[in-house]
């Protein structure tokens, strides 16, 4: 077992603390395990806070650095934290010409958040997507994995009001 002692941060609980260990202990002895690492304990807090990044450093007798440098290099990852929904609107020509800025202005004054950004009750992440490829359905906005067609700045709010 990886040594009881760990950083403390508001975001992470005791069991989490625990399922991180379990993935570092698991992963330690495999050569070029800090990918499948950050992504599984990614996955468990919900992005990769700097004292989490550090404890994988030192269960996996990596420098800081190198683990940071992964973690920062790789989109997938991410150091702030994520809303519990992921809002992804479709900046292609198709959807900008019919309208997405308005969907997108409406969504962050109604949640208090801006393009990239998350909601500062964490409900919400909002993302700018070059194109989703459902021109005819534009504009086009995707929440978590359901995708929403012909949008508008009223419809869209009526449609995140279903996702707490």
């Amino acid at each position: 077992m990886l040594h009881d002692i760990h950083p403390y941060h508001p975001d992470i609980t005791e069991n989490m603390w625990e399922k991180i260990n379990e993935i570092i202990t698991a992963n330690r002895t495999k050569s070029g395990s800090v990918i499948p690492v950050l992504r599984e304990c990614q996955n468990i807090v919900g992005y990769l806070p700097a004292e989490m990044m550090d404890h994988i450093s030192r269960g996996l007798n990596l420098s800081a650095s190198e683990v940071f440098g992964v973690a920062s290099f790789y989109s997938l990852f991410s150091m702030e934290p994520k809303g519990r929904h992921t809002i992804k609107v479709c900046m292609g020509t198709a959807c900008y010409v019919k309208g997405i800025k308005e969907v997108i202005g409406r969504i962050c004054d109604q949640y208090q958040l801006k393009e990239g950004g998350t909601s500062q009750d964490r409900r919400f992440s909002l993302e700018a997507i070059r194109c989703l490829g459902a021109c005819g359905l534009a504009p086009v906005s995707v929440v978590d994995e359901d995708i929403y067609g012909h949008t508008s700045s009223k419809s869209i709010i009526d449609i995140l009001e279903k996702y707490e």
